[in-house]
């Protein structure tokens, strides 16, 4: 069956969607919404699907769509709902339920016949979380509903009929700013705390601090402090606490409002440190109580501070450690902070360490708005990156203890990366990856990615998953080896899933005992192979390219912060209609196929070593090959280089006399072998890079194994 998902943006719903329909195995693409009518008739044109659903939309589809294939609509609200702002009114309101409806494309908005409708609890949470989670899943419930409905010949959707009783809803106004607003002398902090949850995400409450507009995000409820109603009273962890009438709350983020739209959201006292910063006159000390500047001491267990965001629990032998960073974005300050309480956990008498993230976003790497906002954004992103670099090498050293990725919410790019640092990683069901860079201006990425992801899922897949840019739900993500187990989908099943499994390891001593001993064992064997040093350095080199070398990473993380600069058409990667029929997949520039010549593979004899680096060299000129011509030249000039080698070599150990003459030549001659079948796959067009890896591989054990042999035989002769 043929879906075309047409969508005003590929992130979120969409995603699941995608990810949902091809795990089984429905034939899917995607068309964006972006304004251009004929481009999106060009797009239904091309791909002629059967069935098209849109999960995420903020302009209307025309009837030249709708009239010719069913075309239904996700509008995240109860029976009779209607209206853009659906969640911003359950969650300011204070509905205990709502509810997600599939129903057909209209003229008029949301009045088309219902095919599913689905209901859940509202949580006392902001509106993104609760769309990652219950709107979320409560789209998927529909969507298989309705995917079961679509041939069933008995099958009658529901029209709009208000004077059902089933329909609760109404036709609700776009939710402006005048609807929002807070009135610290009036409002209570629940009520303050559901305007600015009914508004996080976007486009946020528009508030005065000081005089100054600004948005506020990212509220959480003070239990103990109190003030003037208004008033800062403290600061914690870069937010800043607001005294309500009954109470306080803590606002972790905001966002200037000025005429240029050109405003970034920020931790609230990294935005306020100029207001903060400033000595009160006698006059203002005599009015006002002082803010309070509460310092956390992250070595203690606990969240000390609703704002925390980062903590640790220990339990028994386990320690949970937690990051549930605003977005899922890691600043060079949050992931230096994260390395030290990852590191003070390393000291406990604990056997497991879990990495907890946060329950909607475990993760999305380097922190792109902190890196826009800076003096030198193209400083910071190299702060940024060496930064979380430290801590995933920091995990991945982690030798006395088992650690664990429980992945609850959506990874993407490094935050992905970072998952698959620990020996093992549990993801939620649902959870969806995006273990790619390129997106965001052909970024290479580093955290060690050329060593996790291909030792987890083999080189052509890590290929594969970083240059088509696709994301993967936890299920493909558990066929490909990717994750090691996908549990249950309902957050409070999944913790206690990991609670009993973390449990599992840190109490079997022998099991233990040989887990650790085989991660040591592992570790130095890849070390030997090629050292860590060497992954971070080749992925550093490209990530200097990235920031300094040229402007496309620096637009695109713009156009990312500002939105701006959309796309003008849907990108070739996820609308399969768009792709060219002649198109073959090729290696972009910087590829993960690299070969770096390691200190250990020295054998101390200087035209030896001379002559093994040569051929380090040659493999990656044959890999960095623009067009079929320069393949050939390159693979006969290894070939060449081989062979001469090779020839030189075995008649050094006819001369001595080396015992190992037969095996070693037997060797080179699987070896000769090897470059020959890649030269046919050259000429026939049958190419492809994984191939001189595996050469390489060969190459550097038989350099590490067999050509060690041989020095040590000639050393001894020579003594």
């Amino acid at each position: 069956m043929r879906i075309l998902l047409i969508s005003s943006a590929f992130s979120g719903l969409t995603q699941r969607f995608y990810t949902e329909l091809d795990d089984a195995g429905y034939l899917v693409s995607v068309e964006l919404h972006l304004g251009d009518i004929p481009q999106l008739l060009e797009g239904v044109a091309l791909f002629k699907p059967e069935l098209i659903i849109c999960p995420f939309l903020t302009k209307k589809i025309p009837p030249e769509i709708y009239e010719n294939t069913t075309c239904l609509i996700v509008h995240p609200g109860i029976k009779g709902d209607r209206g853009p702002s659906s969640l911003d009114w359950a969650i300011q309101t204070g509905e205990s339920e709502w509810g997600v409806s599939l129903l057909e494309a209209r003229e008029e908005m949301d009045t088309g016949d219902i095919w599913v409708n689905k209901t859940f609890a509202v949580r006392d949470t902001t509106k993104s979380s609760l769309f990652y989670r219950e709107v979320t899943q409560a789209a998927v419930d529909c969507l298989w509903d309705a995917l079961t409905y679509f041939h069933a010949p008995n099958f009658h959707p529901q029209a709009l009929d208000y004077s059902n009783p089933e329909f609760k809803g109404r036709l609700q106004p776009f939710m402006k700013q005048a609807d929002r607003t807070i009135d610290w002398k009036k409002h209570k902090t629940d009520e303050i705390l559901r305007r600015i949850n009914a508004a996080d995400g976007s486009p946020g409450v528009l508030d005065e601090i000081d005089g100054q507009p600004y948005y506020l995000f990212n509220a959480h409820k003070e239990t103990h402090l109190t003030g003037k109603a208004g008033d800062i009273i403290a600061t914690a962890n870069y937010a800043i606490c607001r005294a309500t009438v009954d109470g306080a709350v803590w606002i972790g983020h905001i966002k200037p409002k000025t005429d240029t739209g050109k405003d970034i959201k920020l931790p609230a006292t990294f935005v306020l440190k100029d207001l903060l910063a400033t000595t009160p006159s006698a006059l203002q000390k005599l009015l006002s109580t002082p803010i309070k500047h509460i310092t956390i001491d992250y070595t203690k267990a606990g969240q000390h501070t609703p704002c925390q965001e980062v903590w640790y629990e220990q339990e028994g032998k386990v320690a949970y450690l937690y990051f549930p960073f605003h977005n899922g974005g890691m600043s060079t300050e949050q992931c230096r902070l994260l390395l030290l309480v990852y590191q003070h956990i390393s000291t406990l008498p604990v056997n497991v360490i879990v990495l907890m993230g946060g329950d909607d976003n475990w993760s999305n790497g380097i922190h792109l708005n902190h890196i826009e906002a800076a003096a030198n954004p193209a400083e910071e992103s190299w702060l940024n990156i060496n930064a979380i670099d430290d801590l995933i090498y920091q995990i991945i050293t982690t030798l006395d203890k088992v650690t664990i990725s429980a992945v609850a919410g959506n990874a993407g790019a490094g935050g992905a990366i970072l998952a698959l640092a620990a020996d093992q990683v549990f993801a939620r069901e649902g959870v969806i990856f995006n273990p790619h860079y390129k997106n965001m201006g052909e970024l290479y990425g580093s955290e060690y990615w050329t060593y996790l992801l291909p030792k987890r899922v083999g080189t052509e897949r890590a290929t594969d998953l970083t240059e088509q840019r696709l994301p993967i739900s936890a299920k493909k993500a558990w066929r490909l080896g990717f994750i090691d187990k996908m549990l249950d989908k309902k957050h409070a099943i999944f913790y206690a899933q990991i609670k009993h499994l973390a449990n599992s390891y840190a109490n079997d001593t022998e099991g233990l005992r040989t887990i650790l001993a085989k991660k040591a064992k592992t570790r130095c064997f890849d070390e030997s192979v090629k050292a860590l040093a060497a992954y971070r350095q080749f992925e550093l080199t490209q990530m200097y390219a990235n920031f300094y070398g040229n402007d496309d990473y620096h637009l695109a993380r713009q156009n990312f912060v500002y939105k701006t600069g959309a796309n003008k058409q849907t990108p070739d990667n996820i609308a399969i209609h768009r792709q060219a029929q002649t198109a073959t997949s090729k290696l972009s520039l910087g590829s993960m196929y690299h070969f770096v010549w390691q200190d250990h593979y020295t054998l101390g004899d200087e035209e030896m070593d001379s002559e093994h680096k040569d051929l380090f060299a040659l493999a990656n000129n044959l890999v960095d090959s623009n067009g079929k011509e320069a393949l050939c030249n390159n693979i006969k000039l290894l070939q060449q280089h081989v062979r001469e080698h090779f020839a030189a070599e075995e008649a050094h150990m006819r001369g001595v006399e080396f015992h190992g003459y037969r095996s070693h030549v037997k060797e080179h001659g699987f070896m000769l072998e090897k470059l020959t079948t890649i030269d046919h796959k050259i000429n026939h067009d049958q190419w492809e890079a994984a191939d001189i890896q595996d050469f390489m591989d060969k190459w550097a054990k038989h350099i590490l194994n067999s050509d060690m042999r041989f020095d040590t035989y000639c050393k001894k002769e020579a003594a």
